[in-house]
């Protein structure tokens, strides 16, 4: 493999803290290079330090002699004129153009597209020049899964090296063959995926709580002995026993963020009913329909995703069960307990001139307050940040903010537009953590298939003819049919539209990977388990009743079978 770009010792100081210090990375052809990191952490810095377009304080940068480097930026730009110009002509060009649901575009002057059909271009232009090195910054962000898939298939497909920050685990599993972590100005390399990644964080925690306990021993012994001393001895070694202090009261390094990311669980009680569509349709203008006949039942404690192609209907749908537009025809029926709260795909419909902390206060509130004070810490809105205006906050501060304020009214039904876009991989985990416990009612719109994977028991698509159907299977199913593995499954479709148990079989996988998935599979059959339960000892339909009890039987024993296989695994 040939040498493209050589980084050695290379450092840079940010405006408070140090973001790297004597990194040390090559990158050769066929690497396929992940960088991970919470927000702010620095990795569209490092990312603009390999294109090029900023200097370190220190190191040395060494590249080939006429190497070409594509960089992909988050907020990328596009020269004047049409998408077609910008990209060039040709079949390949038209192929990927009608991936990434822009051939509809391709005569679109650039300055008049939307911000995720920038990205698009952007994409397709970057892998349609020949560069030797590319450098994609949240290359999924405003991607459908049939984009993301395309992607995927390029990266594969690509001679040249790849370097990527993104937040879409499945991607980054799928893709890469060593992960850059950076953390508190320090880089750690591991080699495989990201699944790898997690196994060495484990690992290095495990062994850094070690080495705590052992020197906290030492200290405790070494002042112990100097304290009892030799009796004979007229002199206390004073300055031994001062440094075995200074060693016992050395704190291990702080960690990146203060404390985790505390939801709040409180939620009003549903009842039996929800949400109901009966022959909903919208159009937009009176001409371009975007949904059509539409009958959808949404239950207590039901968790749906919602995926389908770019511009096909997806939000609209999601802004007409929240009730915040009106069908064309067709009716939206809500419960008398339905709470509900909204985490548009947007930067938040606030204002953007208020601080964080009048924001939290709302209009009737006192910024500042004791109780605020608490909220806006739970979610690492501490420092500065509180008195910060909006427009002020990066992506992910941003992001965390919206999240903040939706759950700041105690819904019980919650939609989520997007929503791990500008957020970092750990907080990520953390809102699925908090959504496994949640106990309200859950619609997703999202392209990260692990999140819908580990947030969701059901999976909507919304067609390009406007109407919408259930994906058997769900999110698991639907990549184990995309990628030709094959799926077993404990029982038939029941009213959910999704199999009641779907072990999914990657032949040649990993041994962990295939105890994971099981693992995965069983927390999904018990929260439907949980989720049936509640819902027979809410209803007073006998009928109603009949038909739930036979579809919590169906899963009982789904969740045996998907138990078993777990055994045959561990064993």
């Amino acid at each position: 493999m040939a040498i493209l770009i050589d980084l050695q010792k290379v450092s840079l100081q940010g405006a408070d803290r140090s973001l790297l210090e004597n990194l040390d990375l090559t990158v050769s052809s066929g690497d396929r290079i992940g960088v991970v990191g919470i927000n702010g952490v620095g990795k569209t810095t490092l990312l603009k330090i390999i294109a090029g377009t900023l200097k370190p304080d220190s190191g040395d940068i060494r590249r080939g002699r006429g190497i070409h480097v594509g960089f992909l930026e988050q907020i990328p730009s596009l020269p004047i004129g049409t998408v077609r110009e910008t990209l060039g002509s040709g079949w390949q060009v038209d192929a990927a153009l009608d991936r990434l649901g822009m051939l509809g575009a391709a005569d679109t002057d650039t300055s008049q597209l939307s911000g995720g059909q920038l990205k698009r271009v952007a994409l397709a232009r970057v892998f349609a020049e020949p560069n030797d090195v590319l450098i994609l910054d949240e290359p999924t962000n405003h991607l459908d899964l049939n984009a993301i898939q395309w992607l995927e298939q390029q990266i594969s497909a690509f001679r040249g090296a790849v370097i990527l920050v993104s937040h879409d685990r499945f991607l980054l599993d799928q893709v890469t063959t060593r992960m850059v972590e950076i953390d508190r100005g320090k880089t750690f390399i591991h080699a495989g995926g990201y699944s790898r990644l997690l196994e060495t964080q484990a690992e290095r925690e495990e062994q850094a709580a070690s080495a705590e306990q052992v020197r906290r021993n030492l200290a405790r012994t070494e002042l112990a002995w100097l304290r009892r001393g030799v009796k004979a001895r007229s002199t206390k070694p004073q300055a031994r026993i001062d440094a075995a202090k200074r060693l016992l009261s050395r704190r291990p390094d702080a960690a990146a963020r203060a404390g985790t990311l505390e939801l709040s669980v409180e939620t009003p009680r549903l009842g039996t009913m929800v949400i109901k569509t009966h022959h909903v349709a919208f159009t937009y203008d009176n001409e371009h329909q975007i949904l059509h006949d539409v009958n959808f039942d949404l239950g207590p404690g039901d968790r749906v995703g919602v995926v389908g192609p770019n511009g096909s209907g997806k939000s609209t749908f999601v802004n007409l069960l929240a009730q915040r537009i009106e069908p064309t025809s067709g009716t939206v029926k809500r419960g008398p307990t339905v709470v509900t709260s909204y985490l548009d795909q947007g930067g938040g419909d606030f204002n953007l001139e208020a601080t964080v902390q009048e924001l939290v206060a709302g209009p009737q509130g006192v910024p500042g307050s004791p109780a605020d004070v608490a909220l806006m810490k739970k979610f690492w809105f501490t420092g500065a940040l509180p008195t910060t205006k909006a427009k002020d906050l990066s992506g992910g501060e941003r992001r965390r903010l919206q999240l903040l304020l939706a759950l700041a009214l105690r819904p019980n039904v919650l939609f989520l537009d997007e929503p791990t876009n500008d957020l970092d991989l750990e907080t990520i985990r953390l809102i699925e953590e908090f959504l496994s416990q949640w106990p309200g009612t859950l619609i997703v719109v999202s392209h990260d298939r692990t999140f819908l994977s580990r947030t969701t028991d059901r999976l909507l698509e919304v067609h390009a003819d406007g109407t919408i159907a259930d994906v058997p299977g769900g999110i698991d199913a639907w990549i184990a049919r995309a990628s030709g593995v094959t799926t077993t499954t404990g029982s038939n479709v029941e009213s959910d539209g999704s199999p009641d148990a779907a072990i999914i079989v990657s032949s040649g996988a990993p041994l962990g990977r295939q105890i994971r998935d099981a693992e995965k599979e069983m927390s999904r059959l018990e929260r439907r388990r949980n989720t049936l339960t509640a819902k027979i000892l809410a209803s007073d339909d006998h009928v109603e009743q009949t038909r739930l009890g036979n579809e919590l039987a169906d899963v009982q024993k789904a969740l045996g079978v998907a138990e078993e296989y777990w055994l045959t695994l561990v064993d």
